[in-house]
């Protein structure tokens, strides 16, 4: 029986007999044959020796697709696993997923591992690597591969299988003297895996539930390349430099403290960056058309169950009771907003009718999840809802994507990834009000000149949305605007206008966030810049620093004549040598040194130092708050 094998340029191979994907692409070339680590059958990603047997599509995948680089991870992890099994025969092995730029591996082992130990088992998993063993693929029934594993001693792998349905058949792959359990696809041979490294140690519990077994969970990274692995370990470098816990103690922005976990205490300075952050986006709001409202924080559960939040969102809601009622703290504040519209009647010329709030909200994130300030239990949105009828959907979403790319330029961000997350299965709603939503949020980036890709069911409940992910200063992705379309919430809390023809209709609400969390938002500009701000953000934009006691006065007047100007000024009149005052300050990040001696003060002028060493020279003072004038219009 012949099979025909089309390739992704439209040639089409024919095959006197059933084919593996491996002979396909020998046949194609050797080279291609060498660096082939699985296949793309007809859409479904399989092993090299898997066999076509009837007429397919086929994509040869190697390490320069984004499927191959999964199937290296995965694989890596199996690696880690063979080589833990080879050094500490009683661990038992669990689960080894991929996850986002690696993979990790849990085991079971009476002892935790030791920085030595992971050493060590870099260094076997290179021995097992450079040996080159083969791959192999075997199918057994359930209670058979069941079976085997508790023959080995592999308790948690028995335990997994038992939850497979019996009767169903799982797959099992061998390297070597090791077996694992998995649904593959894996490398044809551990000589494919040669660029990855450990990276740390942790605790988890089996199964994700405090109740079982702790566990301990390396993590490691793989990569198709050397320079593609060191470039991701120099990325992390520099990421621990510009760690924001760590620059916010030192410039003393903030702390967190165990007696209120998840929130964050703001000190003098750390507020500072806040208000400015706020009050910028006041000012978008006031140009943009929105009317900024305040709502509760705590609302009774019956809207929450109304809204449907009750049933999806209840376990990171915090609850609380009075007078025999129950309440939640807001977890965002859609019901908010829907209940201010229905204050009063609107028309349709009211529309669109756009509210913003800086809404604080609560949301019960697990301890472990918690990271500093980017992901807290309490914290404040740049929250905002548009009410409008379907036909004014499209325009709203190019405008919003407009001043969206604008606050983002402003705060330094000019890479922005645009991605329309689709129809989940759990939803609300009918398929024809997604339709129209999805084709209106496609439709408004393609008029904004936006390339987007598609992330199929990661749509809210209630509407799909798309996510505005922006890059930072080494590479990083941080989702953080949204808007979703929402043709379900308002009906559901009876929300309506006035139509044309004096009818009643409920509104299309549009959720919108630019910046998302404040405090997340303002960890993402402190690790963007390193925790030198631009000097519209920084806390203190110019220190006046004297040389000596002699221009203490002069000093004085100068931060008096800034201040007034409003620049957020800081003096420095300690008897210290000026070269150590300078050097703190640089420390401290601050954009502008102005230092004084006698020739300054002579000549009413400042000798003025940037952030990096830079000597600009003496200035009059009217020059200097000109220039800093210049620069926080500029957002520079």
């Amino acid at each position: 029986m012949s099979v025909n094998i089309t390739l992704p340029d439209g040639a089409v191979r024919s095959f006197d007999n059933p084919v593996t994907v491996a002979e396909v692409a020998a046949s194609i070339g050797p080279g291609l044959a060498k660096v082939a680590l699985a296949g793309k059958v007809d859409g479904q990603v399989v092993d090299t020796s898997f066999r076509i047997e009837r007429d397919a599509r086929l994509a040869i995948v190697t390490d320069k697709d984004g499927d191959g680089l999964e199937i290296i991870r995965h694989s890596t992890a199996h690696l880690l696993a063979y080589a833990v099994k080879e050094l500490f025969p009683e661990a038992q092995v669990t689960i080894g997923p991929v996850i986002e730029n690696g993979f990790y591996y849990d085991f079971a082992y009476k002892r935790p591992f030791t920085p030595e130990d992971l050493a060590a088992i870099e260094q076997r998993m290179a021995e097992l690597a450079k040996k080159d063993e083969k791959v192999e693929r075997r199918v057994l029934p359930r209670d058979e591969a069941i079976a085997h594993f508790k023959a080995i001693g592999e308790h948690y792998k028995a335990e997994i299988i038992g939850s497979i349905p019996a009767g169903e058949d799982v797959s099992l792959y061998r390297e070597g003297g090791f077996e694992d359990l998995c649904r593959g696809p894996h490398v044809p041979s551990t000589g494919r895996l040669r660029h990855f490294k450990l990276m740390k140690v942790a605790g988890a519990y089996w199964r994700g539930d405090h109740r079982n077994e702790q566990l301990q969970r390396i993590y490691g990274t793989a990569w198709a390349s050397k320079d593609e692995l060191q470039k991701y370990l120099t990325m992390l470098e520099e990421a621990e430099k510009r760690d924001h816990r760590r620059l916010g103690r030192e410039l003393d922005l903030f702390h967190l403290d165990e007696h209120s976990p998840g929130t964050v205490f703001w000190h003098p300075k750390g507020w500072t960056v806040w208000q400015e952050v706020e009050q910028y986006m006041r000012r978008v709001y006031r140009d943009n058309g929105y009317l900024e409202v305040k709502g509760p924080q705590i609302l009774d559960q019956a809207l929450w169950e109304k809204t449907g939040h009750w049933q999806k969102y209840r376990d990171n809601m915090f609850t609380t009771e009075s007078e025999k009622r129950d309440y939640a703290l807001k977890p965002m504040n859609c019901p908010g907003h829907i209940l201010i519209f229905k204050q009063g009647i609107k028309s349709y010329r009211d529309l669109p009718l756009r509210y913003g709030e800086f809404g604080q909200c609560h949301r019960n994130e697990p301890t472990g999840g918690l990271h500093g300030i980017m992901r807290v239990r309490g914290f404040t949105q740049d929250d905002g809802h548009i009410f409008c009828t379907e036909d004014m959907i499209q325009g709203e979403c190019v405008a919003y994507t407009a001043l969206l790319q604008k606050v983002y330029a402003d705060f330094g961000f000019s890479d922005i990834i645009y991605k329309v997350a689709t129809r989940p299965e759990a939803r609300i709603g009918s398929d024809e009000s997604w339709d129209k939503a999805e084709r209106a949020l496609m439709e408004s980036l393609k008029r904004s000149g936006c390339a987007f890709e598609i992330a199929p069911g990661d749509g809210a409940f209630y509407g799909p949305k798309i996510e505005y992910t922006l890059k930072d200063a080494i590479g990083r992705q941080w989702q953080c605007g949204t808007m979703q379309v929402d043709f379900s919430m308002a009906e559901r809390l009876g929300a309506e206008y006035v139509a044309e023809d004096s009818s009643r209709r409920h509104p299309v609400m549009l959720h919108r966030a630019i910046v998302g969390s404040l405090e997340r938002f303002i960890g993402i500009l402190i690790e963007q810049h390193a925790g030198a701000l631009p000097a519209w953000l920084s806390p203190v934009q110019a220190v006046v620093a004297s040389i000596t006691d002699g221009q203490a006065d002069y000093a004085r007047e100068v931060a008096k004549t800034l201040q007034k100007q409003g620049v957020r000024i800081q003096l420095d009149l300690r008897n210290e040598k000026i070269t150590y005052k300078i050097r703190e300050h640089s420390l401290q990040k601050v954009p502008y040194i102005l230092v004084v001696g006698d020739k300054e003060k002579a000549n009413g002028a400042v000798a003025v130092r940037a952030r990096g060493n830079q000597d600009l020279g003496v200035m009059p003072v009217a020059d200097f708050a000109a220039k800093l004038a210049d620069d926080i219009a500029s957002k520079a």
